[in-house]
């Protein structure tokens, strides 16, 4: 069984944030993520969660500048404090509001700086992440994003995120695993799902190379979902895609491939 999820970053986007929480619920969806929800007073959200009956299964800590193409926090030298004051940020949100897991984007290489700085500040940054989480009973998650959608992020693929978990040697670490940033760094999805299931912590989805909802690119999502379905996996499954066109017309994968999962 899965925990199906909508991310509200990317898909309702017709409309303003505090109002996607209903357009979830109308389509049948008992869970949501945000990517950076602190435009909106956490009572607000508070509010919109109760009044929907959805619960809130993943944020990220802000990120600084990396969303409008700068190079983020989590792995900047020299940006160690800002960091430390938004991952209390995101724990503020997440605990007040019951977010079971958080996501940390270690940000991009500097053109100025050397690549070893940076992961060893990233190793540094998530050691607290992990330590600050765990206190407050929420896993810490941190996400494989291509190099094509964000050159010199520092981590790209299944191999350096194995590298960063040995590294940070922290049992609540956990990878984020979005298939569509797997695809476009040539990785066998399902693969990837079935050897590393046990180091995910959360799974998202889009299609590739578009980021279209499934059945809209390259990836072969009914063996994935499939395959997830009858899997131990007990963490959520995010829709975060653009839709191809209106949101309420991108979701007949819902239909598809979860009509028969009560857990939605």
């Amino acid at each position: 069984m899965s925990n199906l999820a909508v991310n509200l970053s990317m898909i309702f986007t017709e409309v303003p944030l505090i109002e996607r929480f209903a357009l979830a619920h109308a389509h049948g969806f008992q869970h949501v993520e945000i990517q950076f929800p602190y435009e909106l007073e956490i009572i607000d959200i508070q509010n919109q969660l109760e009044q929907y009956n959805l619960s809130l299964c993943l944020i990220n800590v802000p990120a600084g500048d990396l969303m409008q193409g700068g190079n983020g926090l989590a792995g900047i030298p020299g940006k160690e404090v800002e960091f430390h004051h938004a991952l209390e940020l995101a724990i503020r949100y997440a605990t007040a509001l019951n977010v079971p897991r958080v996501n940390i984007l270690a940000g991009k290489q500097p053109l100025d700086a050397d690549l070893l700085p940076c992961l060893n500040t990233l190793s540094s940054n998530l050691k607290l992440a992990c330590h600050l989480l765990s206190e407050q009973g929420i896993e810490p998650v941190f996400e494989m994003i291509n190099g094509t959608d964000m050159p010199r992020f520092l981590v790209q693929n299944i191999a350096q995120a194995q590298e960063m978990l040995e590294a940070i040697n922290h049992p609540a670490l956990k990878m984020q695993y979005d298939c569509y940033h797997m695809a476009m760094m040539g990785e066998d999805v399902l693969a990837g799902l079935q050897e590393n299931l046990h180091q995910i912590g959360h799974i998202q989805f889009a299609d590739c190379p578009n980021r279209h909802e499934p059945d809209t690119g390259s990836i072969a999502y009914k063996q994935i979902f499939d395959w997830l379905l009858q899997s131990d996996y007990r963490g959520f499954i995010g829709a975060e895609y653009r839709p191809q066109y209106q949101s309420d017309q991108s979701l007949a994968w819902k239909k598809k491939y979860f009509s028969n999962d009560v857990n939605t």
